[in-house]
């Protein structure tokens, strides 16, 4: 029986050559494209919606009244989750894993969409999972029917979403090599695994979110696979573990650069806690020599944009700098 699913994102997302990019970094014309994933519409876009098509159609037929997830101060999903469960007149409960703040970025949004907001001090991902679920009991003992989600929606029926993504993607551009996503919970990464059936076929960037992301990836990826019917991917998984920096929600100097370099040879805007590392990813795995001359490559913009406007990262727009040089040519 077909997992249930519905309808809250923008599909299909563009694909869109990045050539001028592509030269400044050694790619031939045509081998450097973006999926535009943060076009998805819902709360200013992002990848989580494809997820919140199933999780929500999940949430609806237990017949849950209230959404209840979490994650970092800037988490994209808890805003829109938020979004989500106004649009199908769900209550929603988001935990963040920090002091509470004046609201910038992501939580103006939240509070906005009028989630209730748990601030739960800064804890690591097994502690904010610990106190989502928290959550979940309490909203569960006041007699509500809560739908628990972890961090990033990363499940396996969320991760479904990221299957469909494959496919569109096959579609409008067949014959990819690879595809360069950021690797927070890992459930993106997974779901294109298990969709392009190839472990080689994605490289995540890791942004510090959780230490095990390779394993969560590679169990993940057969699970989801399984769940759809498809063959258990084949290789070993992919993650460059390097542009962590300071940690979780923290920019980095690469990373900036790679934010400053894309926006003013693409008109393309990143985020700091995401994309911008993940393209830090991708410029240095050119760079070295990881991704080879020839290859299409595909740059997942996963969204995130609302980040950049939080207190944590305003240096980045006020000290804009002069325009990068362009970087070395790769190996």
């Amino acid at each position: 029986m077909p997992t249930p699913r519905v309808a809250l994102a923008h599909l299909p997302t563009p694909v869109e050559p990045m050539d001028r990019l592509g030269a400044a970094l050694g790619f031939d014309p045509g081998e450097l494209w973006v999926k535009r994933d943060d076009c998805t519409g819902l709360a200013g876009g992002g990848n989580k919606a494809r997820k919140l098509e199933y999780l929500c159609a999940d949430a609806l037929a237990q017949g849950c009244d209230t959404l209840v997830t979490g994650g970092g101060a800037q988490s994209n999903h808890a805003r829109m989750t938020a979004a989500a469960a106004n649009k199908l007149g769900l209550g929603c409960t988001i935990v963040l894993a920090a002091d509470e703040e004046v609201p910038a970025g992501n939580v103006v949004l939240d509070v906005v969409l009028g989630a209730e907001i748990v601030w739960a001090g800064p804890l690591g991902y097994r502690a904010t999972e610990a106190a989502i679920e928290g959550a979940y009991a309490r909203l569960a003992a006041a007699g509500r029917r809560p739908y628990l989600m972890p961090i990033g929606g990363a499940t396996v029926v969320g991760a479904l979403g990221y299957v469909d993504a494959a496919d569109e993607l096959v579609a409008q551009l067949p014959d990819v090599d690879l595809v360069v996503v950021a690797g927070g919970s890992g459930g993106t990464h997974a779901g294109l695994v298990a969709g392009l059936g190839d472990h080689a076929k994605v490289l995540g960037v890791n942004v510090g979110a959780r230490r095990d992301l390779a394993e969560a990836v590679s169990l993940k990826a057969a699970e989801v696979a399984d769940l759809r019917g498809r063959p258990s991917p084949s290789g070993t998984v992919q993650v460059d573990d390097a542009r962590v920096g300071a940690g979780y929600g923290m920019a980095t100097q690469d990373g900036g650069d790679a934010l400053e370099m894309t926006a003013r040879l693409e008109g393309l805007i990143l985020d700091p806690v995401y994309t911008a590392k993940a393209m830090a990813g991708l410029i240095a795995a050119r760079r070295d020599g990881r991704i080879a001359p020839g290859q299409r490559v595909v740059f997942l913009h996963t969204g995130g944009m609302p980040a950049l406007f939080a207190t944590g990262h305003r240096a980045l727009s006020e000290s804009p700098g002069s325009p990068p040089a362009p970087p070395s040519s790769p190996s």
